[in-house]
């Protein structure tokens, strides 16, 4: 995770993050538009009535979505939403025929209604969902071929009818991001706007490159509540991002309740970065962050951070410590000075309560351990540790992740997150590479890339520069197939942005760092390396942003990118 900073930036993170926001001159909140399509003029642009009825009037090419197709075939005359569109529902026996599991038509249905929900207030149209059969409308359906894999998908648009196609539920979801970002910007608006609504013919047959596309979001240095991290859920589920990463607990806090240790949230997460409030998630607020996250096709994978990163769990509980004497809360930026007692037998009783009662609330397939910046614990007590450690989230059902130190001394099946970035050294990428080799699957979050907390450049008013400065051009422009020496394709399992809130406390401080890198970071870990070009992409970021000032997202108006005007 690499959060190293010196004193000056302690100071700085600490007045940042009191602020509500970053200063109004280098990042303002992007006001919404008016009813009638106006935009608000900010420093981040002006977008006119003019200009939304313009793109309205000209149906966007099936290939400028983010991220990019997989393959477009454009043909025939377009598709018009209109007063009369239905949503139709496909569903009964050709599940069985196509091997899909009962209940998939709920499944289906669901994704038919969030689509209608999304549409309905800006077509100001009644969009029904129906399961009648018929030939014109919207139609989702389960079934197709077997290549389209668990999230890809199919969309057939002609004059009559979008018929989108997907093997697995999740398929039509990310198929449904796609054919959102298809119709014009307005479609974000929360109220009635003019239109026309319509959809460029033929056909786009879409598939994902790697199965794990993640961020990650840190909510022990600062805490961000329920509505924060669903606010999240949505603008990664948009660029269809499968997977949320939750850093629940380090030195400055301790962010989820532990049952058998309610000491834990109750006293460790009393506190954040800078002396602030903190907070923490009760069991409710938890299951109701991965039902939200479930719901639009996003798995949680919760982080607790050890032997490192612990003092809020140290200072919780004396019986933690060799030494018996519990150390005071922290509220500071410095990294590695905490350790869990690896000698002691009550530390794995600890370990597995917290492993046991996590992953009861955590139907997804994975448990984080952390593992990085163990300064202050030995090699060999590491070694020790992290053997001991990983049988027990096996116990428990589930498959630890584990930052790169973890390959240090890998289990079977244990997934290793590479965090490192062009100044880390050789042989630590060789350790990395020779148990990729052997078969341990990465993850990859190179911090001079994927970090979205990383400053734009020198004049950022917000996050950190010791993995250096990552523009929006770094963020896109790298192959996780060819990243690190010596490690096989066939080894990363995907890839994911962290985003560490030493400096961040809100949402639209938290949007100002993600956007516009997060979509950069999706598109590599979604679309097909053959796709990859930054001149067309930087045009399809271009167009992202009307409809990020209709949703209220806070984004760097990036001088890489040609903003419209």
């Amino acid at each position: 995770m690499g959060r190293r900073i010196g004193p000056l930036l302690v100071l700085c993170a600490s007045l940042l993050a009191a602020t509500a926001s970053p200063p109004a001159a280098a990042s303002p909140r992007t006001a919404p538009a008016t009813a009638t399509g106006a935009g608000t003029p900010t420093a981040t642009g002006t977008r006119t009535g003019a200009d939304e009825a313009a793109t309205a009037r000209s149906p966007r090419p099936l290939d400028r979505v983010i991220p990019a197709p997989a393959s477009v075939r454009e043909r025939g005359r377009p598709y018009a939403i209109t007063p009369r569109t239905v949503i139709r529902v496909h569903g009964g026996p050709d599940h069985h025929r196509h091997g899909q599991r009962r209940g998939a038509r709920k499944d289906v249905r669901q994704v038919a209604d969030h689509l209608a929900e999304l549409l309905r207030p800006a077509t100001g149209y009644r969009l029904p969902v129906t399961t009648r059969a018929g030939r014109d409308g919207i139609q989702l359906r389960l079934g197709g071929h077997r290549r389209l894999g668990p999230e890809g998908y199919r969309l057939d648009v002609t004059a009559r009818a979008v018929r989108l196609t997907a093997r697995e539920p999740a398929g039509l979801f990310h198929g449904i991001q796609t054919l959102r970002q298809l119709l014009p910007a307005a479609v974000e608006a929360p109220d009635k706007q003019p239109g026309p609504w319509r959809i460029t013919g033929g056909t786009i047959t879409d598939t994902p490159r790697y199965a794990y596309r993640g961020a990650m979001l840190d909510v022990s240095r600062h805490f961000f509540p329920v509505p924060a991290v669903k606010r999240y859920i949505d603008q990664l589920a948009l660029y269809k991002i499968n997977t949320l990463h939750l850093h629940l607990s380090d030195d400055q806090g301790w962010r989820i309740a532990i049952d058998s240790w309610p000491r834990l949230a109750g006293y460790g997460g009393g506190t954040e970065v800078g002396g602030g409030p903190g907070g923490h998630y009760t069991k409710a607020d938890y299951r109701e962050i991965v039902r939200y996250a479930a719901a639009r096709h996003l798995t949680v994978v919760p982080e607790i951070d050890m032997p490192g990163h612990t003092n809020a769990a140290l200072a919780s509980y004396a019986e933690l410590n060799c030494d018996g004497v519990a150390p005071p809360r922290y509220t500071g930026t410095e990294v590695g000075f905490s350790s869990l007692c690896v000698p002691l037998e009550r530390t794995y009783d600890f370990v597995d309560d917290v492993l046991r009662e996590l992953a009861a609330l955590t139907p997804g397939p994975y448990l984080h351990i952390g593992g990085d910046e163990a300064h202050s614990t030995s090699h060999k007590d590491y070694v020790t540790f992290m053997r001991r450690v990983q049988p027990l989230v096996a116990k428990y059902g589930k498959k630890a992740i584990g930052w790169h130190q973890i390959t240090a001394a890998p289990a079977r099946g244990t997934v290793a997150q590479y965090w490192g970035y062009d100044r880390t050294g050789p042989q630590e990428r060789a350790q990395v590479a020779e148990a990729a080799r052997r078969g341990t699957k990465l993850v990859l979050s190179p911090a001079d890339r994927a970090y979205l907390d990383m400053k734009y450049d020198k004049d950022t008013p917000l996050g950190l520069s010791w993995a250096g400065y990552v523009p929006t051009r770094r963020a896109y422009d790298w192959d996780p197939g060819r990243y690190l020496e010596g490690v096989p394709e066939r080894a990363v399992l995907g890839v994911e942005a962290p985003l560490w809130s030493e400096t961040i406390a809100t949402s639209d401080q938290l949007e100002y760092l993600a956007f516009p890198r997060l979509p950069g970071v999706a598109e590599v870990g979604w679309s097909p390396a053959a796709t990859h070009d930054w001149d067309g992409y930087r045009e399809r970021l271009a167009q992202q942003a009307p409809r990020w000032e209709l949703m209220g997202v806070n984004y760097h108006r990036s001088p890489q990118v040609p903003w419209p005007r």
